[in-house]
């Protein structure tokens, strides 16, 4: 059975206030005292809980979530996520505030990061850019003390503390052979919208999707990648583009925009042989699932990702172990047939 600080006062020979004292690093404690208490709880292998003794105090965590400004329907969905958090934080003790940087805008992220580094956050959560002057100041955050956690987007290579989002890896190679499948024996271009290459997860969609495509579906032939920045009108404007030049028979829209994608292949009336992959679960890939515009989408639970950056903050600013299974994001596949 677990050892309580009871068991610590019996085997020390002390009250239970003294043992408070010790626990807590508070004076009026003997030093003789205070190391037959440090003794007791060795020989024990007693195990604070950390959380118990942080509502017992009252302690709230104030958390900083930093997300970029963008029209993006999933960044849309985040935001209501964490305003859900932010319901919650009575309960989870928490005090969360949202910073918004314009998208793909490192310089921005950086003056953000810089100018929290002057404050008391417990911890940070990002939608990250992958660039160096991110990674420098994150890596003087972390060293600095800040619990950090990389949100959808990750920073390889920086001390970051965990990635909260799914394997894009992974995520690409699945949409690759998704759409590798789909088309069966047909030879023909593949058309890929990206948010920007300035992101990893983009980047890791498109390496796993190249990857497969490449060694499984040579027939296939990739065309440059279409960047839209995450903005419906650039992708609209792309995408309908791309449509009028190229015999495209399958899209691959590996980030956001795809409310303009989705309009550009509805003006085109294009032919419903052209098969059609696409990332995040919202309201408009819901309609073009259901109507048979978009084939399959790829989606990760903005929900899942806010709670486990939570969990992943709190758990560091109290020095405690993070259960990697709990916090594990994971890839749904969804098309028309199995919609939630």
């Amino acid at each position: 059975m677990r050892p309580t600080v009871h068991d610590i006062a019996a085997a020390a020979g002390v009250s239970l206030a003294t043992v408070d004292r010790v626990l807590n690093q508070r004076p009026g404690v003997r030093h003789v005292t205070r190391e037959k208490v440090e003794s007791a709880i060795r020989e024990l292998g007693y195990v604070r809980d950390v959380a118990a003794a942080n509502l017992a105090k009252g302690r709230t965590y104030p958390l900083v979530f930093i997300l970029p400004a963008s029209d993006n329907s999933f960044m849309h969905g985040l935001n209501a996520e964490i305003r859900q958090a932010i319901l919650r934080s009575p309960a989870e003790r928490t005090d969360i505030r949202t910073i918004e940087v314009p998208a793909f805008d490192s310089a921005a992220l950086v003056a953000v990061l810089e100018g929290l580094s002057r404050g008391k956050p417990c911890g940070i959560a990002m939608v990250a850019t992958d660039a160096p002057d991110v990674r420098a100041v994150v890596d003087r955050l972390v060293h600095a003390g800040f619990p950090i956690v990389t949100l959808v987007s990750d920073l390889t290579g920086s001390l970051r503390h965990h990635y909260a989002g799914v394997d894009n890896i992974a995520a690409g190679r699945t949409a690759a052979r998704l759409l590798g499948r789909f088309l069966g024996p047909r030879k023909g271009k593949i058309a890929v919208l990206a948010g920007s290459m300035l992101v990893r997860d983009h980047r890791e969609r498109l390496e796993g999707f190249t990857s497969v495509m490449t060694e499984e579906f040579p027939d296939l032939a990739i065309l440059p990648v279409l960047e839209g920045r995450d903005d419906p009108e650039i992708a609209h404007m792309l995408v309908a583009e791309a449509l009028g030049k190229a015999d495209i028979i399958g899209i691959y829209s590996l980030g956001a925009g795809n409310r303009g994608l989705i309009r550009a292949l509805k003006e085109k009336a294009v032919d419903r042989t052209l098969t059609v992959i696409a990332h995040e679960l919202t309201a408009h890939t819901r309609a073009a699932l259901i109507d048979n515009t978009v084939d399959a989408i790829l989606n990760q639970n903005a929900g899942h990702e806010v709670r486990s950056a939570i969990r992943v903050l709190k758990a560091k600013a109290d020095g405690l172990a993070v259960i990697e299974a709990q916090e594990r994001i994971r890839l749904d596949i969804f098309l028309k047939d199995n919609l939630p």
